[in-house]
């Protein structure tokens, strides 16, 4: 069979920049995987996507104009149904054959072979190979119904159809070109009322012909930007922005750095056909404006990439990535800067209207902003963060962080009745922090107000003194404590109040801090503040916490048994579970681990059944030499891991442990626990149960049983 390289574009109208990565990458992989399930394509055939503003693309290597033939072998029927007595094939028998294109001349050929208890026939054929026409149709069209597309558009076709101007198709946007090539020669595929052919249209105003003609499969992206100034692979552009933005800043001078934004670049790579980076500035006055301000207003608004000088402080110059490159680019220089010019004045407005008010003078509006039906006003819910914020400054013994937190939660939220809060919502807590400075709050409250969001994402940075990490606790209890207290509780994928984030939140906050807290002590002192608005739920939202716990802690490399072992127990404070869990792989990790693992298993089960029996161990009733011994190295190991433990070394408290293998074994092969004497059957209950209570301290042991 002969085979070539094969390209298939789909030419169409500006795709979304958000989704086109996605789409490039979907309609590429679908394509490919139908072509190499077909036989059509190798499993190691390099496949190469493509995806511009106005293309999707793939170039698959090593394709055969047809599949080899196929052996297939399909199950009749049992051997009883299908051939009489005398042997001769019943007309069950015959019909199947029928179906299949077979006469009774291939009963004679027919495969006899066992099927469960009987014997069945089987017909053996040879499947000629499907040929690329139609397999590259199947793929195709498999290729464009699976596209994750955001939003489908309908519209009509002008040719092609039986009535044009009336038949309509959906597609994400109006395709307008199909291009198909095997090597040289066109593949006759149709798709969304277009037949394929080998031409196809480059940048819109910068290709030096047009329409581009495609000589081979192999020639498209070389063909592509040399006569139609276009870069069709993705990544390929990308490489290109990236470098070319690293030159303009380095051209300017070693004190300037890009503000780099992966998201951004993403986006940005996919509105160009052919990335040309232009240097632009900005009036200087501007810069009194907080640099976040002008930074979201670039990037979200326009695009632009901002240049900051090595201390990370915003400059007053910016980079634009432009889809042409004109010989004088002054004309699309200005355009740009006249563009953002208005963006940074309406900013430096808000930022000027704003100051004249207080943020002390803006708490009673929060009594006018709506939070939840169910759980009333912002200015309600500040009061219940400041109620939760001193509760948690107390616990942690510091009157000083008592009043600082009550500052810091009662004022927090007023930046969201400011002007720039309601123009660029991302920078709420950033301008709370930034007019506290102003209002002479001092630096640890205004500190606290700009941090009491964090972490917002995973990874990001937590609150960076102790009064901001305490209203920051206290934002997130807030809203656990109040969603699973109305029952508002994520389900799926959906989670409209980011509760898996906030627990996460409260949990690195506890571990990474290593905060004296105990998490049902945070959790219930949380539920006064609420009054009878909510029912308690801390019990649910509890198992939440220990199960985001549970999924950050494997994601970090600890097993499941080993992180099943710490959270059995439920540690109160979050901080020493790292700890813990390190104690357990080391303990892991000895010789006697597996025994005492499996033993504290049994021990467990026997104390299930007993629960209630047995209370301090009597050593008058030791009457098995066995039990006496277990009993002797009992007191002093339990003394020595409990003095670890308290020290907070706990792998030295579970290694200790390792000494009881050899009376534990002895114990279950020589001692009766289930005695006919109800006084020997307790007393050797409480033994089990002082054992398992020394066991048990650090991790459930039995977790780490086979």
């Amino acid at each position: 069979m002969t085979a070539q390289n094969l390209l298939v574009e789909l030419f169409v109208e500006e795709l979304p920049p958000k989704a086109l990565k996605k789409l490039g990458d979907a309609f590429a992989g679908v394509l490919a995987q139908s072509l190499k399930d077909q036989g059509l394509a190798s499993a190691d055939a390099t496949v190469t996507p493509f995806a511009s503003p106005r293309r999707l693309g793939v170039h698959v290597t090593g394709v055969l104009a047809q599949a080899a033939d196929k052996p297939v072998s399909q199950k009749l029927m049992p051997v009883t149904v299908g051939l009489g007595a005398d042997g001769q094939p019943t007309s069950a028998l015959l019909k199947r054959l029928a179906a299949l294109g077979a006469d009774a001349s291939a009963v004679a050929g027919l495969r006899r072979a066992p099927d469960g208890k009987a014997e069945a026939l089987f017909y053996d054929s040879i499947a000629p190979g499907v040929a690329l026409a139609a397999g590259l149709q199947k793929a195709l069209d498999e290729a464009i119904a699976r596209l994750p597309i955001p939003k489908v558009m309908t519209y009509q076709l002008e040719s092609g159809c039986e009535m044009p101007g009336w038949s309509s198709v959906q597609f994400v946007r109006p395709a307008h070109g199909l291009v198909a090539l095997h090597g040289a020669a066109v593949v006759p595929v149709t798709a969304l009322g277009l037949v394929a052919g080998n031409s196809t249209h480059g940048h819109r105003f910068e290709a030096a012909v047009d329409p581009v003609l495609i000589a081979h499969a192999d020639a498209y992206a070389e063909t592509l930007a040399r006569d139609g100034a276009v870069l069709a692979a993705f990544n390929d552009r990308r490489f290109a922005i990236v470098q070319q933005l690293a030159q303009a800043a380095e051209k300017l001078g070693p004190g300037y750095e890009v503000l780099m934004d992966e998201a951004l670049l993403d986006e940005v790579t996919a509105l160009v056909e052919r990335p040309n980076v232009l240097t632009c500035a900005f009036e200087e006055q501007f810069l009194a404006v907080p640099q976040e301000c002008l930074i979201l207003t670039m990037k979200a608004n326009q695009k632009y990439f901002p240049l900051v000088d090595t201390h990370g402080k915003l400059t007053n110059r910016f980079l634009v990535v432009s889809n042409i490159s004109p010989a004088d680019a002054s004309a699309v220089i200005g355009g740009n800067e006249r563009v953002v010019r208005p963006r940074l004045a309406d900013a430096k407005f808000f930022f000027d209207q704003d100051r004249k008010k207080t943020l002390e003078s803006r708490v009673e509006g929060l009594a006018k902003v709506v939070y939840h039906n169910k759980l009333g006003t912002q200015g309600e819910r500040m009061e219940r963060v400041r109620a939760i914020a001193r509760a948690i400054a107390q616990q942690l013994g510091n009157a000083a962080l008592v009043d600082q937190a009550d500052t810091a939660a009662r004022l927090a939220k007023t930046d969201l009745l400011t002007d720039m809060v309601g123009e660029f919502p991302e920078l709420q807590g950033i301008m709370g922090g930034y007019y506290a400075r102003h209002d002479g709050l001092g630096e640890d409250i205004a500190i606290a107000i700009e941090d009491h969001y964090k972490p917002r994402f995973a990874g990001d940075e937590l609150p960076r003194n102790a009064t901001g990490t305490v209203v920051a606790l206290a934002d997130k209890l807030e809203t656990l404590v109040g969603m699973f207290g109305i029952g508002n509780l994520p389900s799926g994928d959906k989670d409209p109040f980011a509760l898996r984030r906030h627990a996460l939140g409260v949990v690195r906050m506890l571990i990474e801090k290593d905060l004296p807290l105990d998490l049902d002590a945070l959790l219930s002192g949380a539920v006064p503040a609420f009054g009878a608005l909510i029912q308690d739920a801390t019990p649910a939202l509890a198992d939440f916490i220990y199960d985001r716990l549970a999924g950050s802690l494997r994601e970090q490399g600890y097993t499941a048994q080993e992180v099943d072992a710490v959270l059995a127990l439920r540690p109160q404070r979050l901080g020493d579970v790292a700890k813990r869990l390190l104690a357990v792989r080391a303990f892991a990790a000895l010789p006697e681990a597996e025994a005492l693992a499996a033993a504290n298993k049994r021990i467990g089960n026997i104390l299930k059944k007993a629960e209630g029996e047995g209370a301090g161990v009597l050593p008058e009733l030791l009457q098995e030499p066995a039990e006496r011994a277990l009993f002797d190295l009992l007191g002093p190991i339990v003394d020595q891991s409990a003095s670890s433990f308290a020290a907070g070394d706990y792998t030295a408290s579970l290694q200790i442990l390792a000494a009881l293998r050899g009376p534990v074994d002895a114990f279950f092969d020589g001692v009766m626990v289930n005695a006919d004497d109800a006084a020997l059957k307790a007393n050797r209950l409480a033994l089990l149960r002082h054992l398992h209570g020394a066991m048990n301290r650090v991790a459930d042991l039995s977790r780490l049983a086979a």
